[in-house]
């Protein structure tokens, strides 16, 4: 079997998509964590991806955006729903789609043709033609001069190319990206995304289509005609957007700006209605698998605040993060919990510190504390459930396994012991509780912690 190139249509003059290639039909995924209990990571997603296209899955951690990429690749099923590839339901290995790896997946004993030509072998492709398909890709993704080095001879931009190449080897009707750029430095980053583009718009690019994972806004913008935006735990699809804009897109140009300002405020808007009921309501139900603590540590969160609070109190989240030399995604877990204690809000894509946060950016250690405390004790679940659980026992103590059991029934292992680590610090900060490393006990702070139980009880 020797594969035969086509040519990569684009999509009708007057915008109509091409083709179905992909068809994503009310596809839910759970997972069963070790106590035996079903873990949901993705919920009713329904999309397409069409030829001439290049589609962006856009979420931040918990989204499940993964997870869905391997469902389209056939790599794992879904448990309910359906995957279609031209039609036909996809019932394992997805015959028309190669995937890019985040980590490269290199195989590390073989060169770099060897690596490229690993799925062509396994399509009991010919000796001589694999050489031949896998030298006219090589030279396609700018490997020339490297086809005999090994992977350890690379620099991370050039083992991706390597990925790249594999890949495309196979001329799949529909590439699979997850965060592909992402391990990589900025700057190579920057050259590897526009080399693709450039790629993508040849008439010689060996796939009718493009699916890209991120969680950078600004690559979904950069590369994509439409992103879909997942929200978290689980992952469901919370708007799609259409970028009607020429390639190559500048990052000054205003209308770039409007509709990064527009996904900013899509995947942060959602936040300031749940932290308002959370702060009203701070003995309800609402469990720390419904609320997640954001990654963010106290000190971050409060270098962001003294950083606003310095610039006047407001100031534009993508301009702030340009300030900064940062992505602007970088920002987006301090930005959540700045919004989820009521230190900050969000409205059309600026960050605004509330009086809360300027009480708290401007008070000294002892106070700040004791602000932090109640406040992380009134919005942040796991933080109050943690108290909670320590004052109702006789000593005040409870091992971190007892927590991680809990947390394993929302989270996956390593999500679970994350949300731990980031409550450890939130309550060591506060002085609601202290945590014995040796031990791994967590121990209940009477002074604080007692008062926040008699204000709220």
């Amino acid at each position: 079997m020797t594969p035969t190139h086509t040519t990569r249509p684009t999509p009708s003059s007057d915008g109509r998509p091409g083709d179905t290639i992909i068809a994503v039909e009310q596809v839910t995924k759970n997972f069963t964590t070790p106590e035996g209990q079903p873990l949901v990571v993705l919920d009713g997603i329904d999309f397409e991806l069409h030829e001439g296209e290049i589609v962006a899955l856009l979420g931040k951690s918990g989204s499940g955006k993964s997870t869905l990429l391997r469902c389209i690749a056939g790599l794992i099923a879904p448990t309910t729903g359906s995957i279609s590839y031209r039609g036909k339901p996809v019932d394992g290995a997805n015959p028309g789609t190669a995937m890019v790896f985040q980590t490269f997946a290199l195989l590390p004993w073989l060169t770099v043709r060897q690596n490229v030509e690993l799925g062509l072998e396994a399509r009991g492709v010919a000796e001589d033609a694999r050489h031949d398909s896998a030298e006219r890709v090589i030279d396609l993704i700018g490997l020339d001069g490297f086809e005999s080095a090994f992977p350890k001879e690379l620099s991370g931009g050039m083992r991706q190319r390597v990925g790249f190449a594999r890949a495309l080897v196979v001329e799949p009707d529909a590439l699979l990206m997850d965060e592909p750029f992402s391990a990589l430095d900025v700057l190579t980053a920057e050259n590897l995304r526009s080399e693709l583009l450039k790629l993508w718009a040849g008439a010689d690019f060996p796939t009718k289509a493009m699916l890209i994972v991120t969680h950078n806004i600004e690559e979904s913008v950069l590369l994509a005609d439409r992103v879909f935006v997942l929200g978290s735990n689980p992952g469901r699809i919370r708007a799609e957007l259409h970028i009607d804009l020429a390639r190559p897109r500048d990052r000054r140009d205003p209308a770039f700006i409007a509709i990064v300002d527009e996904i900013y405020e899509i995947m942060t808007g959602h936040r300031e209605a749940e932290t308002q009921a959370v702060m009203a309501t701070a003995n309800t139900t609402i469990s720390p698998g419904e609320q997640p603590l954001p990654a963010a540590t106290v000190g971050g969160l409060a270098g962001l605040l003294e950083i606003l609070v310095a610039v006047g109190g407001r100031e534009d989240l993508p301009k702030l993060a340009d300030q900064l030399s940062f992505e602007v995604d970088d920002l987006l877990p301090l930005v959540d919990a700045a919004e989820l204690l009521g230190f900050a809000t969000v409205e059309d894509a600026d960050l605004e510190v509330t009086d809360a946060g300027q009480e708290f950016t401007a008070a000294d250690i002892l106070t700040s504390k004791e602000l932090f405390a109640r406040h992380a004790y009134a919005s942040a679940p796991l933080v109050r459930a943690i108290c909670n659980a320590l004052a109702a026992t006789t000593d005040g103590t409870l091992g971190e396994r007892f927590f991680l059991d809990v947390l394993r029934r929302s989270f996956g292992e390593q999500d679970a012991q994350r949300q731990l680590e980031l409550a450890i610090d939130w309550g060591r900060y506060g002085e609601l509780y202290e945590y014995d490393a040796g031990s791994g006990q967590l121990i209940r702070d009477h002074g604080l912690a007692g008062q926040m139980e008699r204000a709220t009880g």
